[in-house]
Order: C-alpha cells, then structure tokens, then sequence
C-alpha cells in the first residue's frame, strides 16, 4: 500500500555516488557535451520533460525554466548503467522511507547557467494516480555545484486548495487509508498555486548524494548567480503488486 507519507517527505542518500562515479559521470556528459549537442539540449531546445495540459512546449518552458536549461532526457547508455546500479545499491535505504518504490525510470541530465532555475512545481502521481505504474518520488544528483547560488529546495503548505481529492476506498485503489490526491495543475501557471503561501526549504547536498522528494511536495531550484550547476533527475515508481 502507497501511504501519503511517501509522497510528501525528503529524504537523503549519502554516499549515492563514489568520487570514482561522480568523475566519470563527468568525463562522460563533457565528452558528450560538444558546442553543437549544448545549443541543440540548451537553447535550440524545443521541447521539455514538464508539459501543462492545454498549454504547448514552449509555453510549459516559459513556466519552468523562465531562463532555460540544458536538458537531456535520453542520456549515454554509460552513465544510465551507472546511476542504476547505484539506485539498485540504495535500495535498503530507499524502502526505509518509501517501502512501496520497486523501479527508477531513465535518468535525465540538467544543467543551469547563470540566471537558470526551475520554478517550484509539483510533478505528482503522474501521469494517472489510479493507473500503474506511480510516481512516488523524484530523485536528484549533483555532479557539480554553481560557484554562486542554484540552491534546491523543497516547499510546505497546509492549505487546503493544495489538495482535491481524498479518495473514498484507497485500499482497493492500491494506497493507505486516509490518501489525499493534490491537484493537477500545481505550477506557476496557475494562479492558486502561486498565492497558495508556503514554507520554504533549502538544502546544498554535497556532490554524489542522492536528493529524494516527493511527487506531492513543491520543490524547485534558486537562480544560478555564478558558474554552472549540473545533476541528474529521475522518478522513482511503484508498479502494480502481482496476484
């Protein structure tokens, strides 16, 4: 059963990535990162992994990422195996806080330059909450930090416009008791969201340590002031229990 604690806690995992990892990770994007594959994932880029329904790429773009950002959603084959086998390694410590995760989808690569961010946003139990497999989490691993800002955070709220619908039978639905679904829509695009008054979180994890937040929690980056940052995201899923 999925409980809602799964969905809106933090979590860290430190030591997600050895130093060994984490330098060839690097060498991997830069080498795959020439001045032409930068501007086709940075500014010639056309689409985004955020979509807002009724809206169009560009205008979920102008949402998320006002400044842009370099995005790469289908990473080299060698730095998937690598952040997998260490998903697979933090398997133990992952189900101590969220024991119904059993999958992390494929990795995708950001980077932010100076005046970059993401806005804060909810990626929620997509793409359907009572379809499988959910989205439990997303997870995030700095490779290198800005010199000067990008800091991640995560937001609380207790309003109630946050949330739309407790679901009457969540024990048939594959959830605990007590589930409550949040609503779609929860970006800048809309204007409840962006009244909706929140408390603040910010956290600077040290290179290779894995990041978890839940699909329900708002969460989203500080504008770059100086530098590059760069890291890896992916979603972390529980698929349908068998018999």
């Amino acid at each position: 059963m999925i409980h809602i604690a799964e969905t809106v806690t933090m979590g860290s995992v430190e030591g997600f990535l050895d130093t060994t990892e984490q330098t060839r990770l690097a060498t991997v994007m830069n080498d795959f990162l020439t001045e032409e594959e930068r501007a086709r994932f940075g500014t010639h880029r056309t689409t985004s992994i955020h979509e807002i329904p009724g809206h169009s790429h560009e205008q979920a773009m102008s949402v998320y990422e006002p400044a842009g950002r370099v995005e790469i959603p289908k990473i080299p084959d060698e730095a998937e195996q690598v952040l997998q086998r260490a998903f697979d390694r933090a398997r133990p410590a992952l189900s101590r806080v969220m024991p119904s995760i059993t999958a992390c989808r494929q990795w995708t690569y950001v980077e932010y330059g100076p005046g970059q961010h993401i806005t804060g946003h909810l990626d929620s139990i997509a793409p359907d909450p009572l379809a499988w497999p959910r989205q439990i989490a997303g997870i995030s691993v700095v490779i290198s930090e800005a010199d000067a800002g990008g800091v991640f955070y995560v937001e609380s709220s207790s309003s109630d416009r946050l949330w739309n619908t407790r679901l009457d039978d969540a024990t048939r639905d594959g959830y605990a008791d007590g589930m409550w679904l949040a609503h779609d829509g929860a970006d800048y695009s809309a204007d409840w969201f962006a009244q909706m008054p929140r408390t603040r979180w910010s956290v600077s994890p040290a290179p290779g340590t894995a990041l978890l937040y839940g699909s329900q929690l708002t969460h989203g980056t500080e504008p770059v002031l100086r530098g590059r940052g760069a890291k890896f995201i992916s979603w972390l899923i529980a698929e349908k229990p068998e018999g």
